[in-house]
């Protein structure tokens, strides 16, 4: 009888201890995310939002890279239709910078991230530079170890 008792006492101890590995592991995993979703978030934010009416093609087209699925498909079409045409016939520039961000919520392979943007503006229309604001969420999954943007919304 005590021999199956402290059976018992070993394998509740052994699942106790899987348990909290387990915990463990995933809070780090969650940590890891937050860190690498906050890098990616802000580099891809810059990717996107900031380009040339020179390299504007080439340069939006490279951001769409870093996107996921049906994102990609309406941001690429955002960008033939709308932005390039646009950047081109008013000779815009656009450039970026990533102020501060927050992380919302994260996974170990997704996260959402609050981006406080400055951008700067010229154009044919308006050569003195522009410096506008602004808040956008990011939402980002890890797809074959790379952190791709799923969505993004400016708030």
């Amino acid at each position: 009888m005590r021999k199956v008792l402290a059976v018992l006492v070993v394998l509740a101890l052994a699942a106790g201890v899987s348990v909290l590995y387990y915990q463990y592991h995933r809070t780090e995993q969650t940590e890891q995310a937050r860190s690498e979703a906050v890098t990616a978030a802000s580099e891809q934010a810059k990717k996107m939002l900031a380009y040339d009416f020179g390299g504007v093609d080439q340069q939006l087209n490279s951001a769409a890279d870093g996107l996921t699925g049906d994102f990609r498909d309406e941001y690429l079409g955002l960008v033939t239709e709308v932005i390039a045409p646009a950047a081109k016939e008013k000779s815009l520039t656009v450039q970026v910078t990533v102020q501060g961000t927050a992380v919302v919520s994260a996974e170990p392979d997704a996260a959402t991230v609050l981006l406080f943007l400055n951008q700067i503006t010229t154009s044919s229309d308006a050569p003195d530079a522009a410096s506008s604001g602004s808040r956008v969420r990011m939402s980002l999954e890890k797809v074959d170890g790379r952190w791709l943007t799923s969505n993004l919304e400016p708030i």
